[in-house]
């Protein structure tokens, strides 16, 4: 199995590891699962995750593809790129979600994104349980060399507090 090359996807080392694009409302904010009025999650191991506010929040990480091991040989071979990310709302409140990840060259420029629509999450009628969006890159051309996976969204009644979209267990993997 191919290893994740985010670091702290769950936020068990709080928000160590990533950059805080957009820290809005009451910032990003760690919590145990499940969490006031969540889900627990699908998955053993998973214990912990981000929360959003009411303001817009995004953090971001960006993969050093050579400096995780990969050569440029391995990576202009075009091998497949696979993302993942887990995110839920609250029963009480409403949220929306985004999520943008880019395959990037060695002056950062975009060689191919995915930035699947936002979506809106609404305890009236959704369960708001933990919800996977995944992709898989190929045919995306030689020169990746990073990888930018960015997240986040916020809350749609504006609340004070972490009543916004949660996320966890992202993950990025590479095939080769």
């Amino acid at each position: 199995m191919a290893r994740n090359l985010l670091k702290n996807p769950s936020g068990e080392e709080e928000l160590k590891f990533w950059e805080l694009v957009e820290n809005g409302g009451s910032p990003w904010k760690v919590e145990d699962m499940p969490g006031d009025c969540g889900h627990d999650f699908c998955s053993e191991g998973v214990t912990k995750y981000f929360a959003t506010s009411f303001e817009l929040c995004l953090k971001r990480q960006v993969i050093d593809l050579l400096a995780e091991g990969f050569s440029s040989e391995q990576l202009d071979a075009q091998p497949p790129v696979t993302v993942q990310d887990w995110y839920c709302g609250r029963t009480d409140c409403g949220c929306t979600y985004q999520m943008t990840v880019c395959l990037l060259d060695e002056n950062h420029e975009v060689i191919q994104e995915f930035r699947p629509d936002s979506v809106t999450l609404d305890p009236d009628c959704d369960d708001c349980s933990w919800k996977q969006v995944s992709h898989t890159f190929s045919d995306y051309g030689p020169g990746m060399r990073f990888i930018s996976f960015e997240h986040g969204g916020q809350d749609t009644k504006f609340w004070d507090g972490w009543f916004g979209v949660r996320v966890t267990g992202s993950s990025v993997t590479i095939e080769v």
